[in-house]
Parts: structure tokens; C-alpha cells; sequence
């Protein structure tokens, strides 16, 4: 639908609240000192070295700064936009749509004074395909060394079962965290971590015998309760 063109009233409203808009902005830049991108990390920490004893001290101050520079960068947007939209009214092109022409509501341009755009061609609506350029490297998950898809059908100890050994000894992670819902503690949390270990069968793993192979007996440990559980097994086994 087209709408009425903006009145020179409407006009110098606008005007007035993009120019509040851009002081606010330009004041807090200025007094958070660019969100203290100015400062360098080995300063902002007060030591020596960018280097903390514990990992996770730098890894805090690695996500602040992260943070930091994606507010300033949010900020240093929003001043752009501010500009845009004051150009755009000194050239007399404020007010319609840059892509397709048609004129920007009144409502629209209250709520978003610095939009150059219509709501149908804004291009916050464009979801972006940027990705960090580590993802790429890193697919698939232990794409390198990952042996379970062997050509020749050979299924050795690769990059996958190291970390699987590593990972018992912990992470950050918790039973909360596992996309298996029915984790009842941190040794159910891994990846694979109901692999079995050393053994094809589970049965192999609780069936038992002496050194001649005599004297069959079973071992209650997990695996085999979970046998019995799912019913794979009879209670005369033993």
C-alpha cells in the first residue's frame, strides 16, 4: 500500500530523534573507551604476559573480549546507519524503500527512524551464511584420523578412540549436558561411552573362565544387568 509522503513536520522529527540517537551513541563509545578495545589484553589484565597460570583465567578474559569487540562493532553499526539515514535526508531520498522504490510507513520509520528500507526488503531479514573458517577445518568431527569408515574396512585405533580415553578422565561437561536423556552419571556422558571396550559381545564381558578355561562363572557388573534388562538373556545363564 502507498503511503502519504512525509510532511516537513515528520521530517524534522525524525531528524531530531536520529540526531539524539547519534550523540547517545557517540557519548557511550567514547565513555566506556570503545568497550576498552583501546587497552590491550596483557593491560586490561594488569600482568606481565596475556598468559594466566589457569586456562580458564585466559579463557575468561578471551570470551570479554570477544564480547567487547562485538558490542563496539554493534555500536559502530548503529552510528553507520544513524549517517546513512541523515544522508539519505539531505539528498531527499529518506522515506523510500532503497530496494523496491515504494514509500517506508510512518509507523515503521517511528519505530526504526534510521531503516532505509521497507519490512519486506529488510536485510535483517537475510540470514547470513558467514561461518568461522575453523568449522571447515574441523568437519567432520575427527575427519583426519577418523578410521571407522575405512576403505580396505580396517577399523583401528584412531583420533576418536584417543580422545574417547582422555575424555574419561574428564571435561567440562555433566550429565545435564548430554544429548542422552537417560544419563545417570559423568562415565555415561562421552561420546560413544557405551562402546564396548576390549569385547564384541556384551556377554563377553561377564561370562568368565580360569586360565584353562574352566570353572564358567558370572561376573554382576553393569553390562550385565543391563543383559538381563533388556531381556537378551535368561536368569538359569549361570
Amino acid at each position: 500500500m502507498t503511503m502519504t509522503k512525509l510532511t516537513n513536520n515528520q521530517l524534522r522529527n525524525l531528524r531530531s530523534q536520529l540526531t539524539v540517537e547519534k550523540a547517545a551513541t557517540e557519548q557511550r563509545l567514547a565513555s566506556i573507551d570503545h568497550y576498552g578495545l583501546s587497552t590491550s589484553l596483557r593491560d586490561a589484565t594488569g600482568d606481565l604476559s596475556a598468559y594466566d597460570n589457569h586456562p580458564g583465567d585466559a579463557a575468561t578474559e578471551t570470551y570479554e573480549r570477544g564480547k567487547d569487540i562485538a558490542l563496539h562493532e554493534q555500536e559502530e553499526l548503529r552510528l553507520n546507519r544513524i549517517s546513512e539515514a541523515l544522508s539519505a535526508m539531505d539528498n531527499g531520498s529518506y522515506g523510500s524503500c532503497q530496494t523496491c522504490g515504494e514509500p517506508i510507513p510512518l509507523a515503521r520509520l517511528q519505530a526504526l527512524p534510521d531503516t532505509l528500507y521497507c519490512a519486506e526488503h529488510s536485510p535483517r531479514q537475510e540470514l547470513s551464511e558467514h561461518r568461522p573458517i575453523e568449522e571447515s577445518f574441523l568437519m567432520p568431527p575427527f575427519g583426519r584420523s577418523d578410521m571407522d569408515d575405512h576403505e580396505d574396512g580396517f577399523n583401528g585405533f584412531d583420533g576418536e578412540d584417543a580422545w574417547q580415553i582422555v575424555e574419561r578422565w574428564g571435561n567440562s561437561n555433566s550429565p545435564a549436558m548430554s544429548e542422552n536423556r537417560n544419563v545417570t552419571s559423568y562415565e555415561e556422558v562421552g561420546i560413544e561411552s557405551d562402546e564396548l571396550d576390549g569385547y564384541v559381545e556384551s556377554l563377553e564381558s561377564f561370562i568368565a573362565t580360569d586360565i584353562t578355561g574352566n570353572h564358567r562363572y558370572v561376573v554382576r557388573n553393569k553390562a550385565y544387568n543391563d543383559y538381563m534388562e533388556n531381556e537378551e538373556g535368561e536368569a538359569l545363564l549361570e
